[in-house]
């Protein structure tokens, strides 16, 4: 190595240029949350695979669980996580903490998420921990009431906050304003029959008075003839 002296008389070393090339950040962060060894029993013997549940977000409100297999981990794993960057949500609130409390039961897992002060921190465990976390929730409670299993229990984390997703607002918007719209048909027909029976009862009324006159007319002139 090439070697320089200064004038302080200590030994310098020259820095080589770096060669390789520079690690790109990934789009999103990733949490594998559980990991499994599947056998599949076929007529040679048996064939292992990994099974891996990988949870991406950016923490700015995209949140995504994935599920896949593979014959080895990493393969496993970049499945999974092609899975999540499919099934992502997107959050439309804004602030540290979710608006309202919210029950979501998915197969035999039951998550419940509610609202906490600024400060309070996530006050949950587990699979709805990394969930909240990478969707960049930093104040919440949250309970897992039902079964244990990591993959229910973040997909029923999912479930839960796709009702603070964009997709979600809209889907129920449309839902809204079709049921409105459902509503004010019925009577604007209504409102259509009822003028329909006036007209009839009208004209009824009309052609009563119309042949009671003629009636009177005729006895008139009967008695008239008669004298």
């Amino acid at each position: 190595m090439d070697k320089k002296e200064d004038f302080s008389g200590k030994n310098t070393f020259k820095k080589k240029p770096f060669k390789g090339k520079k690690r790109e950040k990934p789009e999103f962060d990733q949490k594998v949350i559980d990991i499994a060894r599947v056998t599949r029993v076929v007529k040679g013997g048996k064939r292992f695979s990994f099974r891996t549940v990988v949870v991406i977000g950016d923490r700015k409100g995209k949140v995504g669980v994935g599920v896949s297999k593979g014959p080895d981990m990493k393969a496993s794993t970049e499945k999974s996580y092609a899975n999540a960057k499919k099934n992502m949500i997107k959050l439309s609130f804004t602030g540290n903490t979710i608006p309202y409390r919210v029950d979501q039961k998915l197969g035999s897992s039951k998550i419940l998420l509610k609202p906490a002060a600024k400060g309070n921190g996530i006050v949950a465990g587990g699979a709805v921990r990394t969930v909240v976390s990478l969707a960049g929730i930093s104040d919440i409670s949250g309970k897992m009431l039902g079964a244990k299993s990591k993959l229910n229990n973040a997909r029923a984390t999912i479930e839960a906050l796709k009702q603070f997703s964009v997709k979600k607002i809209r889907e129920n918007i449309v839902k809204s304003e079709k049921k409105s719209a459902t509503k004010l048909a019925p009577k604007e027909e209504n409102i259509d029959e009822k003028k329909i029976v006036k007209d009839n009862t009208n004209k009824k009324e009309t052609m009563k008075s119309t042949t009671e006159k003629v009636d009177k007319k005729k006895t008139v002139k009967k008695t008239q003839n008669k004298k």
